[in-house]
């Protein structure tokens, strides 16, 4: 029985899994190979990489450090964690095993504009054409024409995120007309922030900006950001009946333990801040909690 399976190998299940195994545990990394962090073709707010990194050699870095300490890692997709007495048994497509703990790090899922495909997404985003994090690189557009894909309150305040680096923002309704308040609506115009209506459609990089179609024609943008939300991937603990707010995050204490004893949560998986550093913090709390919990059930020694 392993001591702890992690579930997710982005920067939060990564490094939980570096301080487990420097704490001499037995742990299974399950990574399903869907990190949204891999998608970062360079970020430049994390701390140590002056020049930047790219979220794929982050994560590199990351995996030969768990595997330089011990840590297993398997390429397999998990589809249930079941208490089972004192632990769990966690299934996947490979088989099932058990553990005394389990940490879920299974971070979140963007939702993309509707009709942007792959062949346009893929290379917008690796060229800064397309990006989705203002917090990580709203730097990187400093003065340049920035589109905003959303609407209502979660766009409205995306936009006016934005509006702190340029004073180009267009704020454009990804289906029809926007759905803006007063106070949104009084908002936006105070900041100078244009609006405009969908649907959009027609995506293509043009020479060195993404355009669109919109109701008032054809536009085109430096960088565009899809204000959209996401899909919290929390389905597992919540299917083991771990709590979670109403938009999915789930809930944990201040050592990142679940309301199911033995099971914990870092990372995006959990509502706070969606940054690598971040992530990277709670997984360390977290790794230390279950390491202190282990000791408790069986003083751990050489």
């Amino acid at each position: 029985m392993d001591d702890c399976i992690i579930i997710g190998a982005g920067p939060a299940g990564l490094t939980a899994a570096i301080y487990l195994a420097r704490f001499h545990l037995s742990i299974r990394l399950f990574d399903s190979g869907s990190s949204r962090a891999a998608m970062i073709p360079c970020t430049r707010n994390h701390a140590g990489y002056p020049e930047g990194i790219a979220g794929k050699d982050l994560l590199h870095r990351m995996r030969a450090q768990a595997e330089r300490y011990g840590a297993v890692r398997e390429a397999v997709k998990v589809t249930a964690i079941e208490p089972d007495g004192d632990g769990f048994r966690v299934r996947t497509d490979h088989g099932s095993y058990p553990a005394r703990t389990v940490l879920l790090a299974t971070g979140v899922v963007n939702h993309r504009p509707e009709g942007l495909l792959p062949d346009v997404h893929d290379p917008a985003l690796a060229r800064g054409l397309l990006r989705y994090c203002p917090i990580c690189d709203g730097y990187e557009v400093t003065d340049t024409k920035v589109g905003v894909i959303g609407t209502g309150e979660h766009g409205m305040r995306e936009a006016l995120f934005l509006r702190g680096y340029t004073s180009d923002v267009t704020l454009i309704a990804p289906e029809a007309g926007h759905r803006l308040d007063a106070a949104c609506t009084r908002a936006l115009d105070e900041a100078g922030i244009a609006r405009i209506d969908g649907p959009c459609g027609g995506w293509a990089i043009e020479g060195d900006r993404l355009a669109l179609d919109t109701a008032q024609g054809r536009m085109a943008f430096d960088s565009v950001y899809p204000a959209l939300g996401s899909r919290i991937r929390s389905h597992l603990a919540i299917a083991a009946g771990a709590l979670a707010t109403g938009e999915g995050c789930l809930e944990v204490d201040d050592h990142q333990r679940t309301s199911v004893p033995g099971l914990f949560a870092a990372g995006d998986v959990v509502k706070g801040l969606d940054q690598i550093s971040h992530a990277m913090g709670e997984a360390g709390v977290a790794a230390t909690t279950i390491r202190n919990l282990l000791s408790e059930r069986r003083p751990i020694r050489r």
